[in-house]
């Protein structure tokens, strides 16, 4: 840009340089002129006083001169004196006056015999005052006046005194007389002046030097040390922002400019971090006005649209100046309850749900958050709205109600009862309808209840909360109805989330009438087992029966005969009648035992003696079809959790079905002598978990048989043989124990079965290891 004279002026009266030298300027210059005044005054007056001082003293040598002149009244020798007196340098002229102002003498011819009036200056001096004056001083008899040539005269009037010579010699004055006359020498001051001029200029020369040079050096050391470091803090504070102009300024640190660089590039680097910092601040708020998944307008008081994000801008393509309710909302006029207005009003954030129609015709829903935007003074100026799209949550909630009153449908109509539980305290929090069919008990009577209270009241609550929490499936479980009744269930849990907490989903069977049907088939089982049985028990019974037969015949015989017993064989014989009438009757006991019906119980048990049980009960008819059981049991074997007599049952199938397989082989062979009739028992504990396996070495199973073998009512005995429940049965059994039971091999040289049910531990066992 052109500079102009004006600007450059104004440039020059603004400069601190400027400001600076006027400043030292003005108080050298006043200095310098009250020096000056002074000094020239002072050198005026000494030369004045000096040329006065010579005027005087050359007046009293002229009226010392021509006091003898005047004694003897030799006029001629004044002339002359006068005359001679005149012709000196800077004199121009003497005058003698009479008392009455008339010019008796004077080097100027004219002059003789003129008067002067008393008001003229040569007399006014003396006669300013009525009487005139007679002493005065020297610088009351001085005048300093202009000559005709213009240049400055000094006169001084000395007074002729009457003197006690000149009355007494001449006798021409009176003696009364004080003043005689008055003589006035006339010096010119041309000269002085003209050396007083020189002094002043002199003076002035001085002065200007004294301006001019301080005033120079002021500059060149403000500039130096002032302007330049102030011109580079100037610089730099217009860059000060600018993070890629960054210039550090040096100077001495002792100096005040050293000091003030030195705060500067402090403060810039502050104000660069915080710029930096502010920056970073204004592009992520920037960046999260622009990318926040929401919409953000902001309005003024008219809603008109003064800013908006990215989000909004894609949305609906607006413009600034639009009204917010027709760009997005599809109105001609502002919503009825807008919460823009109340931040207006109240200078509070408001909430609200709105909706409306959108650019694609269809409804839209929003929900809107306002807070205010003020300004320095906290006046609000604009409202900043925040919408955020809520119009697939609303279908969402639509469908979720409908979606609701589906599966509450669902729930309700479930056949099986279904229960809601507390996820920490196991209370009922809500049911279906099943619950008040299958247990007799309304919602208001169940809900709030511990889920333990359907369980049998012997039962301990922390036992059955305990099974509850760690347990997905609890098989044949005893619950009771509202009146009272037992009933068992089959119950399954599985955790899931309940509006606001997480619960227990539990979903109840009866299973009483299938337990029922069940127990009547494990009855018929036992009663076709026990069937199965007869023969063998018949020759258990046998046994017995003819040891007490001929023990009872020996007595009847001796008794007819009057025979005396001898008392030792009578004793001996009583013995053996007890003996084997107990051992008749724990066969008769067992048998009766394993026909009768009992409820399901599982107690921890030793699974030798079941098998030394199941053995016993069979061994009868093992023997008698030549058959050998070997025993291969690895000890210790842990308890097993089950039912003693459903497990016995289990154990007699095996070696019931092992018994007739090793019979169909020797039909086979026709009864080959070299035929092996064994069955292997083996038992041992393997990964906390007991084994037990069944081996025959009879005709093996098929393998499209071993698929189906344990369905029920499958078998491959002829009609009239088998009834194809009993291994089914004993599935079912070994499973309500959490066991396992299948075919571990099986070729033409036999099969073994395998059984295994998990080791029973105690809770004293647990606590022992733990505190191990």
């Amino acid at each position: 840009m052109k500079r102009t004279p004006d600007m450059l002026l104004n440039k020059i009266r603004h400069s601190l340089v400027f400001k600076l030298i006027m400043i030292m300027a003005f108080i050298c210059f006043v200095a310098i002129s009250v020096w000056a005044y002074f000094s020239i005054n002072y050198q005026r007056n000494k030369a004045v006083g000096d040329t006065l001082g010579v005027a005087d003293r050359i007046s009293k040598t002229i009226r010392l001169g021509t006091h003898y002149s005047m004694m003897l009244n030799a006029r001629d020798d004044i002339h002359q004196i006068i005359q001679n007196t005149a012709t000196q340098r800077e004199i121009e002229n003497v005058r003698i006056y009479n008392k009455r102002g008339v010019i008796k003498f004077s080097n100027i011819e004219s002059e003789v015999d003129t008067k002067s009036l008393p008001e003229s200056e040569a007399c006014i001096i003396c006669h300013r005052g009525d009487p005139p004056l007679v002493k005065l001083t020297l610088n009351e008899r001085k005048r300093i006046f202009s000559a005709d040539s213009g240049h400055r005269v000094l006169g001084i009037i000395t007074p002729i005194y009457n003197e006690p010579g000149c009355s007494e010699q001449c006798h021409f004055h009176d003696a009364k007389a004080k003043v005689l006359g008055s003589m006035e020498l006339v010096i010119s001051l041309q000269e002085t002046d003209a050396e007083i001029v020189k002094y002043e200029q002199s003076i002035v020369f001085l002065a200007l030097a004294i301006f001019v040079a301080p005033s120079f050096f002021i500059f060149l050391f403000v500039y130096k040390f002032v302007i330049g470091p102030i011109r580079q803090l100037t610089e730099e504070t217009k860059h000060i922002t600018c993070a890629t102009k960054i210039t550090r300024i040096d100077s001495h640190r002792e100096s005040e400019i050293g000091q003030l660089a030195t705060a500067f590039n402090t403060m810039r680097q502050r104000i660069n971090h915080h710029q930096k910092e502010l920056t970073k601040q204004k592009n992520e708020y920037q960046n999260l006005f622009e990318r926040v998944p929401c919409l953000i307008t902001v309005q003024d008081k008219n809603f008109k649209l003064i800013n908006f994000n990215k989000e909004f801008y894609n949305k609906y393509n607006p413009k600034i100046g639009d009204f917010c309710y027709a760009t997005y909302k599809g109105r001609t006029t502002r919503c009825s309850n807008c919460p823009v207005e109340k931040t207006f009003k109240d200078g509070k954030s408001h909430y609200s749900e709105e909706e409306g129609i959108g650019k694609n015709g269809t409804m839209e829903h929003w929900i809107v958050r306002t807070s205010p935007v003020k300004n320095a003074a906290g006046e609000i100026v604009a409202a900043m709205e925040i919408n955020l799209d809520i119009t697939h949550r609303k279908e969402l909630e639509q469908r979720a109600e409908l979606s609701e009153k589906k599966y509450h449908a669902i729930f309700n109509n479930i056949p099986n009862p279904v229960f809601v539980l507390d996820n920490d305290s196991l209370t009922i929090l809500d049911c279906n309808e099943s619950v008040a069919e299958v247990y007799g008990y309304g919602m208001a009577d169940i809900v709030g209840k511990p889920f333990s209270y359907l369980f049998d009241p012997s039962q301990p609550t922390q036992e059955i909360d305990d099974i509850v929490r760690n347990t997905s499936i609890i098989n044949s479980v005893k619950h009771r109805r509202s009146n009272n009744r037992p009933m068992f269930v089959d119950i399954w849990i599985s955790p899931s989330e309940y509006p606001g907490q997480k619960v227990l989903l539990v979903t109840t069977s009866d299973i009483t009438q299938r337990l029922e049907t069940e127990t009547q088939f494990l009855q018929a089982a036992k009663l076709a087992t026990l069937g199965e049985m007869a023969t063998g028990v018949a020759h258990e019974l046998n046994q017995p029966l003819s040891v007490i037969k001929t023990a009872s015949s020996f007595c009847i015989e001796k008794i007819r005969k009057n025979q005396e017993i001898n008392p030792e064989i009578l004793t001996t014989l009583l013995q053996k009648i007890d003996a084997n009438v107990n051992r008749a009757s724990k066969i008769i006991n067992h048998m009766r035992d394993f026909a009768r019906k009992s409820d399901i119980k599982l107690i921890p048990v030793d699974i030798v003696d079941i098998l030394e049980r199941a053995y016993e009960i069979f061994s009868q008819q093992l023997k008698v079809r030549g058959i050998t059981v070997d025993w291969d049991i690895t000890p210790p074997l842990a308890p097993v959790m089950t039912d003693p007599g459903r497990l016995e049952q289990v154990f007699i199938n095996l070696l019931i079905n092992a018994r007739d397989a090793i019979e169909a082989k020797a039909e086979i062979c026709h009864n080959d002598a070299g035929l092996k009739k064994k069955i292997t028992i083996r038992g041992y504990l393997l990964d906390e978990k007991v084994h037990v396996e069944v081996e025959d070495t009879g005709t093996g199973v098929p393998a499209d048989v071993a698929e189906k073998i344990f369905q029920p009512f499958f078998t491959t005995k002829e009609v009239g043989k088998g009834t194809g429940l009993g291994l089914s049965i004993s599935y079912g059994i070994i499973k309500e124990s959490s066991g396992l039971i299948s075919i571990k091999e099986t070729s033409e040289k036999g099969a073994v079965f395998q059984v295994i049910l998990p080791a029973y531990r105690s809770k004293e066992q647990d606590n022992h290891e733990e505190r191990s």
